[in-house]
C-alpha cells in the first residue's frame, strides 16, 4: 500500500502516506507511525523508496519519501500477487 500510495501521489512526507492509506481506503486501515517508520526504513534500505529531509509545511524538518525505478518494479510484483491471492481468495468463499 505504501509504494502504492507513493507511486500515486509522488514525493510524500510519512504522515501524509499515512493519511493517504486512510483515506483511500476509507478508513479500512489506519496505519500508525511504530509501524510506518519501520517499514519506510526497509523501503528505503532495499532501495524501492529514496528519501531526503526537507521543511514541511510548518517550518519542521520533515522526511520526504518517493519512488525509486527499483519500487515501480516491485510494486508491480506486489499487485500481480495481490491480484493472485485476490483471485484464490474470492474462489474459496464462493
Amino acid at each position: 500500500m505504501i509504494l502504492a500510495v507513493i507511486a500515486s501521489a509522488g514525493e510524500l512526507h510519512g504522515y501524509g502516506i499515512a493519511r493517504a492509506i486512510e483515506r483511500k481506503s476509507g478508513a479500512v486501515f489506519t496505519i500508525e507511525e511504530g509501524s510506518l517508520y519501520p517499514a519506510m526504513r526497509r523501503l528505503v534500505e532495499r532501495g524501492h523508496v529514496r528519501s531526503r529531509w526537507t521543511i514541511g509545511p510548518s517550518g519542521r524538518r520533515a522526511r520526504s519519501y518517493w519512488l525509486s525505478a527499483s519500487g515501480a518494479r516491485e510494486l508491480g510484483r506486489q499487485r500481480e500477487l495481490w491480484m493472485a491471492v485476490r483471485v484464490g481468495v474470492d474462489s474459496v468463499l464462493a
